[in-house]
């Protein structure tokens, strides 16, 4: 009797999974609604990062810079040498302050990409890295290699620091040159580290960040990761390990994060890999790490730990239909191959979206913050809030 059912059964299992996978996703996370945060149809609105305050208060950074056409130009690029990190702040995660407040604004060039990283002690890091602009006459002077893109020059990173709640910032802060970097700013110095994507303070008080490095320019431009970490609060930093290099592909945006078991986890953007997510696990403090992919395409990630433990991984999907998507992981992201995929927003205009954020609102909300646009239309900071169930 059980031979003759055993392929019968096995098949009908499988069915079963493959059909219950979207609906114990919808169960897990149930999208409520979608809503704009900021948007002014005079400016290029992307790459947000949220955290909340101690007090209960969201802060949402971001980079905001004109939008070119209002100049007559073709289009907006993704340096600008008006670019700025802004913020606006909410006490709901509904309504949110109209009018930006500065950041900072960098002196040589525009700034990217604010990560926002809430400390223990109520002090807030703010990470980024700048673009100079260098007219003509000064190109051939530039000490090479140099990075160019959208006709500017790679700065490196920084980062600025409030202890007063986001009232006023100190810095910028430089993070150290790490060897693997073969590049030079527009300045003539060795590229400070830098990268877009979540810092993590972890249990000790140790500030983890994994940053990017240019090891190759010739024939192609390639990078790898790397983790560079603090034990004072991000004022100081050295260098740890490498997190993920390969002779062809690239690995770059990343998000870190400490597994409630001590274990460091990195999420990866990646280049020359057919667009696949991957993770890179460290089971000893950060010293090593071996990476692999994730059995599907987005990035980048982002990776919040919710009240009970699991944890939230959101990520942009810019291939047809565009939107934002996530999954829900287990304490110790070890299920990423088997979580369903919930898909949050399908409706994005075009490629240029995603860069997604999420913090908890209370202990069954969760809001996921990125940027956005409708038929190619203006550039905008929105939000998705979900309901978090068991």
């Amino acid at each position: 009797m059980y031979k003759a059912h055993k392929v019968p059964y096995f098949l009908f299992l499988f069915l079963l999974l493959t059909v219950a996978s979207p609906v114990r996703a919808q169960q897990a996370l149930r999208k409520i609604k979608d809503m704009v945060i900021y948007q002014d149809d005079r400016f290029y609105s992307s790459f947000p990062s949220i955290i909340k305050r101690p007090n209960g208060e969201l802060l949402l950074a971001f980079r905001r810079a004109p939008d070119r056409k209002g100049f007559g130009e073709k289009g907006t690029s993704h340096v600008d040498p008006n670019s700025y990190l802004v913020a606006v702040r909410s006490k709901n995660g509904e309504t949110w302050t109209q009018e930006p407040e500065l950041i900072y604004a960098h002196a040589f060039g525009g700034s990217q990409d604010p990560c926002l990283l809430q400390l223990k002690n109520g002090d807030i890091l703010c990470a980024s890295y700048g673009w100079a602009f260098v007219r003509p006459d000064g190109m051939p002077n530039l000490k090479k290699p140099y990075f160019e893109a959208g006709g500017a020059i790679f700065l490196g990173g920084y980062l600025v620091r409030s202890t007063d709640g986001a009232k006023t910032w100190q810095g910028p802060i430089y993070p150290p040159h790490i060897a693997p970097e073969i590049n030079y700013s527009a300045l003539g110095e060795p590229i400070t580290a830098y990268n877009r994507g979540a810092l993590y303070e972890g249990k000790s008080g140790r500030i983890y960040w994994v940053v990017a490095s240019s090891d190759s320019n010739k024939p192609n431009k390639k990078t790898s990761n790397h983790l560079i970490v603090s034990d004072d609060k991000g004022l100081t930093w050295k260098y740890e390990s490498v997190v993920a290099m390969d002779d062809k592909a690239s690995f770059n945006e990343a998000s870190v994060y400490e597994t409630p078991k001590g274990d460091i986890v990195a999420f990866l953007r990646t280049a020359d890999m057919d667009d696949q997510a991957c993770i890179a696990r460290s089971t000893d403090g950060g010293k090593s790490f071996k990476w692999e992919k994730m059995g599907f395409q987005g990035h980048p990630m982002q990776a919040l730990r919710l009240a009970d433990n699991r944890v939230l991984l959101v990520y942009g999907y810019r291939h047809k239909p565009y939107g934002i998507r996530a999954r829900l992981l287990n304490a110790e992201c070890a299920d990423f191959a088997s979580a369903p995929e919930l898909v949050l927003r399908e409706d994005g205009g075009t490629t240029d979206i995603g860069y997604p954020w999420s913090v908890q609102l209370d202990k069954n909300r969760v809001l996921v913050t990125y940027y956005y646009n409708l038929d190619n239309g203006p550039r905008h900071i929105a939000g998705t809030i979900l309901e978090v169930g068991k």
